[in-house]
């Protein structure tokens, strides 16, 4: 854990949960696991207060609990999750694939989820069936039938997956009241081995459509909305105790598929893209995450499963085979001659490919294209000294020298001395210029986490510094829809609009894009730090 990790983490918990849960979960990132009085006298806040911020982390996976290290008598140490937290960064990117793939009804169920943490099927399907019926027309409703079924294709497809029981994690005994009250939170990483319900649906007898909000539901200080609202969810459906949460993992597969198929499009052509998209969607479920390749298909499997809109003969497709296995960035390789060739996709080999484009991206960016040259003649060449890097590069030799000095400072660069003698004269020892893959993903991931931080920083500030402008918008915008409900005139609108003057307009307008360029940008950053740390991991998972 480095102190980038550590930095983002807490604007991401500040931003999502409040200071509290950002003070509790950055003091258990910087000091490990503890039990709960010493996170309350170190971080000097109430214990009540300590209890809902774990309360809130372990609702969200991001905090995990054991006993504690001097025997099962000893209190229970609450350990905050790094990996967890930073994938609060990938939420939009998240309920984006849900939308992509099962439509508005799947996005809204990946979204609640991700909002509360962990939820039961029967609660999700009437909280989203009842946000849907009150963005359609009057007269219409969304039935649950429907959401159940958009929830069941994402279980089916291991997008959603059961938090295991309490009786299943390390701590089960000695926890608090405030630790079972977040009985579904699991205490390690779920996983359809270890848990065979993980993907099992639950008997839901749920029948009916959601329910229009009305003004009248919305306040929660009237008795009759709480009492409304405590006989609502009061029915039993016959899924208590059986919560579900978002299978980050699953999402990663289908991120690093997408990866790999644009890569291959970029490189090739569609048809190409195509080809690899049905052999990854046909070892899906059959193929481990970590693998290096997925399981072999023959020509002919491949040939029956390709799309409609895919229509080539065989003898091209053949083709195609050859020239994907044949192709330099070694996406596909062949494993066989059975059944007309039994073809692979090279999972490591893509992820490294891809990481390897993106440092040669980033160095291209930063010190131009004359650099990125000697960058990528290193990464070919593994070693050469300063003189074979000049003659390779075509480059002159106060240039390359200027360059391999800047990038060896940034450290994309190393130097390696192999001395002829003992006594490591520089006269008699060799100097040779390297780069190291992994080290440098390692080094850029880290880049990365410091990006984003500083864009997250700058947002926070910008909305801060124009506070006072956003509410008096927000406070139009509420009038203006308050009275276009009611079937206010056109006049009355109009002078509701011109109380923000013409400046103030102009300047909220750059406020909203300087805004939606970092949330943009953001979002390009993590699709990096995506790639960097599947690659690292993927290496890390082969060795």
């Amino acid at each position: 854990m480095t102190a980038q990790e550590v930095r983002l983490c807490g604007l991401l918990l500040q931003e999502h949960y409040g200071e509290i849960v950002q003070k509790v979960g950055s003091h258990m990132l910087r000091s490990g696991a503890q039990n709960l009085r010493v996170i309350a006298h170190e971080t000097g806040t109430a214990l009540d207060l300590v209890k809902k911020a774990l309360c809130v982390l372990m609702q969200h996976g991001a905090c995990t609990f054991s006993s504690g290290r001097r025997g099962p008598a000893s209190p229970v140490e609450y350990r905050a999750s790094v990996e967890r937290i930073l994938r609060i960064l990938r939420y939009p990117r998240y309920i984006y694939t849900a939308k992509t793939l099962y439509g508005d009804t799947g996005e809204l169920i990946v979204e609640e989820v991700l909002q509360r943490g962990h939820m039961t099927m029967s609660s999700t399907v009437r909280t989203v069936a009842d946000r849907l019926t009150h963005n359609m027309e009057e007269g219409r409703c969304m039935e649950y039938s429907e959401v159940v079924s958009a929830f069941s294709k994402l279980v089916e497809t291991h997008f959603l997956q059961r938090c295991p029981p309490i009786a299943e994690t390390r701590a089960a005994a000695p926890a608090t009241q405030g630790t079972q009250a977040t009985a579904p939170a699991a205490s390690a990483p779920v996983t359809a081995e270890s848990f065979p319900d993980c993907y099992n649906l639950p008997q839901v007898t749920i029948t009916g459509r959601g329910k229009r909000r009305r003004s009248s539901e919305d306040g929660e200080d009237q008795p009759g909305g709480k009492k409304a609202k405590t006989d609502y969810e009061s029915q039993t459906y016959g899924d208590e105790g059986v919560y579900w949460q978002v299978n980050f993992e699953r999402f990663h597969l289908h991120f690093r598929d997408q990866a790999i198929i644009s890569a291959v499009a970029g490189k090739l052509d569609q048809t190409s893209s195509e080809i690899v998209r049905t052999l990854l969607r046909m070892s899906e479920v059959t193929t481990q995450a970590a693998a290096m390749c997925t399981q072999p298909l023959s020509a002919n499997e491949i040939f029956r499963s390709l799309p409609p809109n895919c229509s080539i003969t065989r003898p091209i497709l053949d083709q195609y085979l050859t020239l994907l296995v044949d192709d330099p960035m070694e996406f596909v390789g062949k494993s066989g001659d059975s059944g007309g060739g039994m073809y692979v996709v090279n999972l490591h080999k893509a992820l490294a490919n891809l990481a390897r484009a993106t440092l040669e991206s980033v160095v291209q960016e930063r010190f131009g294209s004359r650099s990125a040259r000697i960058f990528r003649l290193l990464l070919r060449k593994r070693h050469l000294e300063q003189k074979q890097v000049e003659d390779f590069a075509m480059i002159p030799a106060k240039e390359a020298k200027d360059m391999l000095y800047t990038l060896l400072s940034e450290n994309l660069v190393q130097l390696q001395e192999i001395p002829k003698t003992p006594d490591h004269a520089p006269s008699r020892t060799f100097y040779l210029y390297t780069v190291s893959q992994l080290p440098t993903a390692r080094l850029l991931l880290q880049h990365c986490y410091k990006t984003v931080a500083n864009l997250i920083e700058r947002r926070l500030f910008e909305s801060k510094e124009n506070k006072r402008l956003l509410e008096k918008s927000q406070r139009i915008e509420a009038i203006l829809a308050s009275l276009q409900a009611s079937g206010a005139e056109p006049e009355q609108l109009t002078e509701v609009e011109e109380m923000i003057t013409a400046p103030e307009r102009q300047q909220l307008e750059s406020l909203r894009h300087h805004i939606n360029k970092l949330d943009s940008s953001e979002n390009q950053v993590d699709e990096t730090i995506f790639l960097l740390g599947s690659y690292i991991d993927s290496t890390a998972s082969q060795r």
